[in-house]
């Protein structure tokens, strides 16, 4: 029978590259994973109607802002191109 060493004596698992995690390191996964869940739980997600509000107060705002942005620009191109006229 063949003998295999681990380049890495105090690596654990069965390949030498990805060792095993051990009991305290699971722990440590378990309890991470817990505590996500518990924050998780204090969530409050909005509610549909909050959601609608809001996308509206968003297009609102953005046409007011383009419309603003469109203005200036018209009137900055009238002025240099009555400036480049004469």
């Amino acid at each position: 029978m063949v003998e295999h060493w681990s380049p890495k004596p105090g690596a654990g698992g069965s390949s030498p590259s990805w060792p095993a995690i051990k009991g305290k390191e699971m722990n440590k996964v378990i309890d991470f994973i817990k505590s996500s869940k518990v924050e998780l739980d204090k969530v409050i997600f909005p509610t549909k109607i909050q959601v609608k509000q809001a996308f509206i107060a968003v297009v609102i705002v953005v046409s007011v802002i383009a419309a603003y942005l469109a203005l200036v620009d018209m009137l900055m191109s009238w002025i240099v191109s009555s400036s480049l006229k004469g």
